[in-house]
């Protein structure tokens, strides 16, 4: 899409032609390092290369916890309640989300 030749990007990342193509066919995986820097070589974020993958493996159901874990709110929250040291609170806490979850209609 860029214009970018694969042996040109094998250069850029010292592997070979062969190696690449490996890449690209799935053949071998890449390690986190390695994505991070072809995205860079290749001028495109690393969400670049994951998007529409969470539908992907969900398949038709929706996960309610990546649902929520996908959100500044849900992570705002998980991060809260993995500080709290007081498991009375943090039950009160999942009760009052729970009462709360149960009042809304469900869309």
């Amino acid at each position: 899409m860029i214009g970018m030749s694969q042996e040109r990007l094998a250069g850029a990342l010292g592997l070979t032609f062969q190696q690449v193509q490996k890449y690209e066919k799935g053949v071998n995986r890449i390690g986190a390092g390695r994505l991070l820097e072809i995205a860079q070589l290749l001028g495109v974020s690393i969400d670049y290369f994951y998007k529409g993958i969470q539908a992907k493996l969900m398949g038709s159901e929706r996960d309610p916890v990546a649902v929520a874990m996908n959100t500044p709110e849900g992570l705002r929250l998980a991060r809260a309640f993995t500080r709290m040291s007081d498991l009375p609170a943090q039950i009160k806490l999942v009760e009052l989300a729970e009462a709360i979850a149960s009042t809304r209609a469900v869309v």
